[in-house]
């Protein structure tokens, strides 16, 4: 019942339009899913504080002095870094848990930057760029770009490229559009792939489920998570739900490029349910 009440939560918080979706409530409502019991509100205050926390000394501080303050204060002073030493640590894309351990990754630490900021006055976005994510920030019409999981570093266009270069492991070419800010659905599309990837690192396939129910709500022609939601059923044992998952896959995305391999591993786990009855 917890599990279905966390679903409905998060899909009660994205069906408003795009721009009116709570880019933070709704981090921490897919958050309930591995912690029924927490307290979505207090959590919501904790951004709140920070905020104030991090208010300027200076009363008159324009919108480059707030940004400076931020970055001291989330980066410096309380000490939110990027886990690089356990990445694919779960709790690192529950936004509960880095506030808790200050420890994240690009886009958990993004969104923190990004809703604290907001509750400063700055205008501030989360930018995906290929194998990383940063922050965007409109400081008196100049675009500053910040990557919250290096200590909120601000970015150039030439350190973007090498960063992205780094995440990816070969040379890139970073366009216009890669610098384009991210919609909220999108945000909250990527941070869940995040754990979903964490969770299926860990064959923890159940949990794997339940991310990609969240992604299905965001996205419900999103056609890899039918076929990778198939999977996981079946991984579990419970074929009859895997074929369900892949008869849909097969037959509402034809055009895939794997097609060909999912029918044949379709009819495979058919004859082996045959076999067991």
């Amino acid at each position: 019942m917890a599990a279905e009440a966390s679903l409905a939560s998060f899909a009660h918080e994205v069906s408003r339009p795009d721009a009116e979706i709570d880019l933070g409530r709704a981090a921490l409502v897919i958050a309930t899913s591995e912690y029924p019991d927490l307290d979505v509100d207090r959590q919501v205050d904790r951004l709140a504080e920070l905020a104030e926390a991090a208010r300027p000394a200076n009363a008159a501080a324009d919108a480059l002095e707030r940004l400076h303050r931020l970055r001291e204060y989330l980066f410096e002073e309380q000490g939110f870094v990027g886990n690089a030493a356990d990445y694919y640590d779960p709790r690192n894309s529950f936004l509960n848990d880095v506030l808790e351990r200050r420890l994240g990754i690009p886009i958990t630490l993004s969104l923190l930057l990004i809703e604290v900021g907001r509750r400063r006055g700055l205008e501030v976005q989360g930018i995906g760029l290929p194998g990383h994510f940063i922050v965007g920030a409109r400081v008196g019409g100049e675009h500053v770009l910040l990557d919250a999981f290096n200590g909120g570093v601000i970015l150039t266009g030439d350190a973007c490229t090498e960063l992205v270069a780094r995440a990816l492991g070969q040379p890139v070419e970073l366009l216009p559009r890669h610098f384009v800010p991210v919609t909220n659905r999108q945000f909250l599309t990527r941070m869940l792939a995040n754990l979903k990837s964490a969770y299926w690192r860990r064959e923890a396939w159940q949990k794997a489920i339940g991310v990609i129910n969240r992604l299905l709500i965001l996205n419900p022609k999103a056609a890899g998570e039918w076929r990778d939601r198939g999977l996981a059923w079946i991984s579990l044992g419970n074929f009859r739900r895997g074929l369900v998952d892949w008869e849909h896959y097969l037959t509402e995305f034809p055009q895939a490029s794997d097609h060909a391999q999912v029918k044949k591993e379709l009819r495979r786990v058919r004859q082996r349910l045959a076999e067991l009855n």
